[in-house]
């Protein structure tokens, strides 16, 4: 009994004196960064939360949004790689506990006779065995709380990526359906040219039948009216592919949407309260940005862990158990049986592996840190980009409107002109293509417009 308590007290003693080396400097010369955790002051809101697209006022794009954060595969994937973050950063705490098993047999053995000085008879022993087995690495350095600090931020990262996933697939629903309804309205403009530019032609073959015109602005009409024409297929085209790419990303057949999609509508007004200039902690928000923070912070844990390595690992195995030749007697007392054995490992020399571990771990945190710089600076200058591209549209518009309205007026004065032969055909046909062409234009600068203020929400990931 006083060699066990010896032993112990000399145990304890090795261990205190490992605690005070490993504090002196020189042992562990850098100092790990601080703390870095997921603030969930800027955790990224879902689509469905936010509600930037309501400023839209459309419903028919509110229920698709809603759709496709249910049935999108792409998100699905990376809920599901999250998801094993999570349980991998789950098994990496699980360090934390001792491990237990159970175990039970039996043992039939023989030993010799002749293999002492003096020969004995052989004797063959038979015993049963039941016990709990267990083993516990006590995590007096940190070890373990570094590979748990490691797996907490790769799951922080994952979810950051999923953030990313959801603030992605709501921008791009949204710009796919105003491609549609462009598409849509262009259609629409092109019909109500068509059908102008068919009653233009009845005129000039009237005035052509009365002698009043020439079979030049016959055929001067019927080319502007079959050029506009052969635009149909071409935006068709445009609207079914439009419509393919707005299924795919809702996460269905484009059969299961097109009849809610059939109502032609017009494009909701590009015109919203948006601040000119946006906070840094509203930055910090975007998913990329706390995914290269995360990846940071695994970078730095991982430099924790190679540091680790210089350290011992105290362990404490043991086993709890009976063992008897009969089983009436497994449970007696005389058949109980333990044995604990504390361990203590530390690897003094292996060929500078570990150095080398700590500068590949270093580096790394490093690289990490560039990407963080990095993705900040990217964020900063897509969030500006969006912006002035924003404010380049309605300025657009405005113009665009008053080009439009007066193309308008020039096409009533040159065939109201054209009708008292004051002037030729070819004012008409003129006024007619300008016509047509700064309402596609107007039709695409507005679909611009609501473009860049969707790359504007996505940019500071929702919320403006």
């Amino acid at each position: 009994m006083k060699l066990l308590w010896k032993t112990q007290l000399l145990f304890l003693f090795l261990i205190c004196s490992l605690i005070s080396r490993a504090s002196e400097p020189g042992l562990l010369r850098d100092s790990l960064p601080s703390t870095w955790s997921y603030e969930s002051s800027h955790a990224v809101l879902l689509p469905s939360e936010d509600k930037w697209w309501q400023t839209f006022e459309d419903s028919l794009l509110t229920s698709l949004i809603k759709r496709g954060e249910d049935n999108s595969f792409n998100l699905l994937m990376t809920l599901r790689r999250m998801e094993a973050a999570r349980l991998n950063w789950e098994a990496a705490r699980a360090a934390y506990f001792p491990t237990v098993g159970l175990s039970a047999g039996t043992t039939f053995s023989r030993q010799s006779g002749v293999t002492t000085p003096m020969t004995i008879d052989p004797e063959d022993v038979r015993y049963l065995s039941l016990g709990l087995n267990f083993s516990w690495e006590i995590d007096l350095f940190g070890r373990v709380k570094e590979k748990s600090k490691a797996g907490k931020a790769n799951f922080e990262a994952t979810r950051a990526q999923y953030a990313a996933a959801m603030v992605s697939l709501g921008s791009n629903i949204a710009t796919a359906y105003f491609n549609y309804r462009l598409a849509q309205c262009r259609i629409e403009v092109a019909k109500v040219q068509i059908s102008s530019q068919e009653r233009i032609s009845k005129i000039t073959e009237a005035r052509y039948e009365t002698g009043l015109a020439s079979k030049l602005d016959v055929a001067q009409s019927q080319m502007v009216l079959y050029s506009t024409q052969a635009l149909l297929p071409s935006l068709i085209n445009m609207r079914v592919a439009a419509l393919n790419t707005l299924a795919q990303l809702v996460g269905c057949y484009p059969r299961d949407i097109e009849d809610e999609l059939s109502t032609v509508q017009d494009l909701p007004s590009a015109f919203q309260m948006v601040q000119i200039g946006v906070p840094a902690d509203l930055l910090r928000r975007r998913p990329d940005i706390l995914q290269a923070e995360s990846e940071l912070a695994g970078y730095a844990a991982q430099l924790g862990i190679a540091k680790q390595s210089f350290l011992p690992t105290l362990s404490l195995q043991g086993t709890l158990g009976t063992a008897a030749r009969d089983i009436k007697n497994l449970f007696g007392k005389r058949s109980l049986q333990y044995s604990v054995a504390p361990q203590l490992s530390w690897t003094v020399f292996e060929g500078m592996a570990r150095q080398k571990q700590v500068a590949i771990a270093r580096e790394q945190m490093l690289a990490g840190i560039d990407n963080y710089n990095l993705t900040v600076m990217n964020a900063v200058i897509e969030t500006e980009s969006a912006l002035s591209s924003y404010d380049t549209s309605l300025r657009q518009i405005s113009l665009y409107r008053k080009v439009v309205k007066e193309s308008h007026e020039a096409f009533d004065l040159a065939i109201d002109r054209y009708k008292r032969g004051l002037a030729p055909f070819t004012d008409v046909m003129n006024a007619q293509l300008s016509m047509l062409d700064y309402e596609n234009t107007l039709l695409q600068t507005r679909a611009e417009a609501l473009t860049s203020l969707v790359k504007l929400y996505a940019a500071v990931a929702g919320g403006i």
